[in-house]
C-alpha cells in the first residue's frame, strides 16, 4: 500500500467522520429494522461471524441476520436459499443487513472502503499475492462489490482486491462510493449465478473447476 497523507491520517478521519454521520442519520431506520428482524427472523437480531482484518487480526463482524434457523429433522441448518426469506432478500437488495457495520467502521476494524472482510477459515488457502488483500483495513464496500460483486469469480475479486490495496486513493475511494450506490439503486451482483450467496472458496486449485461449473451449457 501507498503511503500517503491520505492513507497514513485522512482515510482514517473520514471513515469515522462518516460513519458517525451515518449512524447519527440511521439511527432511527437501524432500530426499526432490528425490530422487523427480530419479528420475522427471531432472536438474536444480529449476526456475528470472527473475520480476519487488517494483518489478519480477528474480529468480531456485525451484520442484521437475513436467514431463519430453520433445520432439517436432524437438527442440521437447511440450505441457505430455504433459509433465506422475502425479507432477508431485500435486506440483501438494499445492503441493509450492512448497516450495523458502521460500528465496525467506528471500532477501528473496518474501513468504509476496503477489500470485504471474508472467512477465517480462507486465510489458509490464499497465495502470496492474494495474502495482500490483508494489508488494509477491510471495508463496507470495495472495488470487487462495485465491479460485480457476487457475480464474479473468486479470482477476479481477489484480483481487484490486490489492485485497490496497490493503488488506493481518495480519487479511488469516492469512485468507489459512487459505483457502490449506484449498484445498490440497480440491485446489481447480489447473488452468484449459481447460488442465492457466494459459493465458498475452495483454494485456488479448486477455482478452474468452479469457474467451469459457471460456464452457461
Amino acid at each position: 500500500m501507498k503511503k500517503t497523507i491520505y492513507t497514513r491520517f485522512l482515510k482514517r478521519f473520514f471513515d469515522v467522520a462518516l460513519s458517525l454521520c451515518a449512524l447519527l442519520v440511521l439511527g432511527l431506520p437501524m432500530a426499526v429494522l432490528a425490530v422487523l428482524v427480530r419479528v420475522k427472523l427471531g432472536a438474536p437480531v444480529l449476526f456475528t461471524q470472527d473475520r480476519p482484518g487488517k494483518d489478519e487480526k480477528i474480529f468480531r463482524l456485525y451484520k442484521f441476520r437475513t436467514m431463519t434457523d430453520a433445520r432439517d429433522e436432524n437438527g442440521a441448518l437447511l440450505p441457505d436459499d430455504l433459509r433465506l426469506t422475502a425479507f432477508g432478500k431485500k435486506m440483501r437488495a438494499l445492503s441493509l443487513d450492512e448497516l450495523p457495520e458502521f460500528f465496525n467502521v467506528l471500532k477501528g476494524d473496518m474501513s468504509l472502503i476496503g477489500p470485504r472482510p471474508l472467512l477465517v477459515a480462507y486465510l489458509p488457502l490464499y497465495d502470496e499475492t492474494q495474502r495482500h488483500r490483508h494489508d488494509v483495513r477491510p471495508g463496507l464496500s470495495g472495488l470487487a462489490q462495485c465491479s460485480g460483486r457476487n457475480l464474479l469469480s473468486w479470482q477476479e475479486r481477489f484480483a481487484l482486491d490486490v489492485e485497490y490495496v496497490r493503488n488506493v486513493s481518495f480519487v479511488m475511494d469516492v469512485s468507489i462510493v459512487l459505483r457502490t450506490i449506484r449498484g445498490v439503486f440497480r440491485r446489481e451482483g447480489i447473488t452468484s449465478e449459481t447460488s442465492v450467496t457466494m459459493e465458498p472458496f475452495r483454494g485456488n486449485e479448486a477455482e478452474p473447476a468452479e469457474m467451469a461449473e459457471r460456464e452457461p451449457v
